[in-house]
């Protein structure tokens, strides 16, 4: 049983309708998104309060002052006995408490606390059973042990400040989602998140880094404070890597440099950018056809070098495409020239990216995959390449390197029993660049979000606009840590597939704009308000530990230890 005071008891409602509590303490003690439990028997029953009411016995009572027509201590007692308010509970969980000891001690005896789980809930508390603000002990229950190795504190509940964990081992079983408005501190709980898997080595991490945030220190663009990066913290598991030749990051240098080689650059890569392009239809049979005459590894580069325009003149004076031009390779193939010209001048813009190289100085993208299974950490930073264009085609084939490694370790794994693969988080902000409608079917994140669970790799996403990522990825996303959004699509994006979405709808849409958020989904037992962490020097203390300064010694100490007794 627990010590913590009761604030109200159970008055009605139902499984789908929710239950009504009868406030018992002062409205303003109580807030939206409380974590309340029940005691009822022999069951707890754990749920989130979604609203709040005023009532009156009679409607009367609410529309007359009584404050001014009696003395101050005749209205306080007729308003004690006339008007409440009433709480709105929404029952998430149920867990067996056992007999209590006092009364039952053979029954005690037999009882097994270590063979309890809570289980979603099956049924309803009585009338009049007590409603309490749900304790430490409540809430270690349900969430977990902070102090047990591996559970990640991610905020505290924000009433009573206790702490809220996240198991990060079942965190990365399935891919999973930050989401906020602009400005609602994202970033921010992203680095929380990342620092945890890399401190208890959960899972190897690759982080593209559009904005170059994460590896090395910044300013907060609202505070101008400085940011910590996490190479800075843990400089011997993470590597940063530049894109292009000679780029710096943050005025640093990064640990090496990622080029790209030609015979790299797939038909699938260039189809993933039709939008950003503005492609025509006739791209893929042009594609088609240029593999079909060069090769998936000689395609880009012979296209590459092709010159649009040139002509010679033949022997009868007649002028043609000369050797080596587009038109005169279309002309071969039974392309329409127009077609193949438009894709080569539309795919000029990739010929000029100065990371795609011919031959590049080492095999850069090997040596990420090999950091990443050694479990080191990787943050690619794009460094002065962040256009759209860099990062759908950037992320995509390394992802696709790195899906097509994955699948063959598992696979070797699973017929040899020898070496189990590394869980591997890929961190991709901006996602709905590459996961809305129209591209998802074409990324190779939506089959990680989809399939690659069972070959230990999954995405965290953060975006701004979850309503405009793919539904069918969305509905894969096991954990979903979401800060306020004020747009009602995103919202309900958020929310889609959860039980209960409507009662926290509202509670998503009421979030401070800044250091609070709502966990919900697979990775957590039960829907729950926090407020987060703050990214700042006491929450790397607390993950790394303080470092114990060292003991002044004495003068007597000193002279000692010179040998001067």
């Amino acid at each position: 049983m627990s010590n913590q005071k009761s604030i109200g008891y159970i008055v009605g409602g139902g499984l789908k309708e929710n239950l009504q509590v009868r406030l018992t303490i002062p409205a303003q003690e109580v807030q939206e998104g409380a974590f309340v439990v029940t005691e009822s028997d022999e069951w707890l029953f754990y749920g989130l309060i979604t609203d709040l009411r005023l009532g009156a016995t009679d409607p009367r009572f609410a529309d007359e002052q009584s404050e001014t027509r009696f003395p101050p201590n005749l209205a306080r007692l007729l308003h004690g006995q006339t008007l409440f308010t009433n709480l709105e509970m929404l029952p998430a969980l149920m867990m067996e408490q056992g007999p209590d000891p006092a009364v039952d001690p053979d029954g005690a005896l037999a009882f097994d606390p270590e063979a309890v789980r809570p289980i979603p809930i099956k049924t309803i508390p009585s009338h009049h059973d007590k409603v309490r603000m749900a304790g430490p002990g409540d809430i270690a229950s349900i969430f977990g042990d902070a102090a047990k190795k591996g559970n990640f504190v991610i905020g505290y509940t924000r009433e009573q400040r206790h702490p809220v964990v996240i198991n990060l081992e079942k965190f990365v079983q399935r891919s999973s989602g930050v989401f906020g408005a602009t400005g609602s501190g994202k970033s921010f709980l992203t680095r929380l998140i990342l620092a945890g898997l890399i401190h208890y080595n959960a899972a190897s991490v690759f982080v593209l880094d559009m904005h170059n945030e994460y590896g090395y220190d910044d300013t907060a663009t609202d505070t101008g404070l400085k940011v910590t990066g996490l190479k800075t913290k843990f400089s011997g598991k993470v590597r940063v890597v530049g894109l292009g030749q000679g780029s710096q990051i943050r005025g640093q240098t990064p640990d090496f440099n990622l080029e790209i080689a030609m015979q790299d650059i797939q038909p699938e890569d260039i189809e993933l950018l039709t939008r950003e392009l503005n492609l025509r239809e006739t791209t893929p049979t042009t594609l088609d056809r240029l593999i079909s005459t060069y090769g998936r590894k000689n395609w880009f580069r012979e296209f590459r070098a092709m010159k649009i325009g040139d002509t010679i003149q033949t022997e009868d004076g007649k002028r043609i495409p000369a050797p080596g031009s587009v038109e005169a390779w279309a002309n071969e193939s039974g392309i329409h020239p127009e077609a193949a010209k438009g894709l080569h001048s539309k795919l000029g813009r990739v010929f000029s990216r100065e990371y795609i190289v011919e031959e590049p100085a080492a095999d850069t993208v090997g040596e990420i995959i090999k950091a990443l299974e050694a479990g080191q950490h990787v943050v690619l930073s794009f460094g002065k390449h962040e256009s759209d264009l860099d990062y759908l085609l950037v992320s995509n084939l390394l992802t696709r390197r790195i899906r097509q490694r994955w699948e063959k370790s598992t696979n070797h794994y699973r017929t040899t029993g020898e070496k189990e693969p590394r869980p591997l988080t890929i961190v991709v902000e901006e996602a709905h660049k590459l996961l809305n409608r129209e591209m998802a079917a074409q990324t190779t994140f939506s089959t990680i979000a989809r399939e690659m669970r069972k070959y230990y790799v999954t995405l965290l996403i953060i975006d701004q606009r979850p309503s405009q990522i793919y539904d069918e990825v969305m509905s894969q996303l096991g954990t979903r840590i979401s800060g306020w959004l004020g747009d009602d699509d995103d919202i309900r994006a958020v929310l889609s597939g959860l039980a209960g979405r409507e009662a926290l709808r509202g509670m998503l849409a009421r979030l401070q704009p800044k250091e609070e958020v709502l966990l919900l989904g697979w990775g957590v037992p039960m829907p729950l308000p926090v407020a987060s962490r703050r990214y700042d020097e006491t929450f790397w203390e607390e993950l790394l530990g303080k470092k114990k300064a060292k003991k002044k010694k004495t003068e007597a100490e000193s002279l000692k230890e010179l040998g001067y007794d």
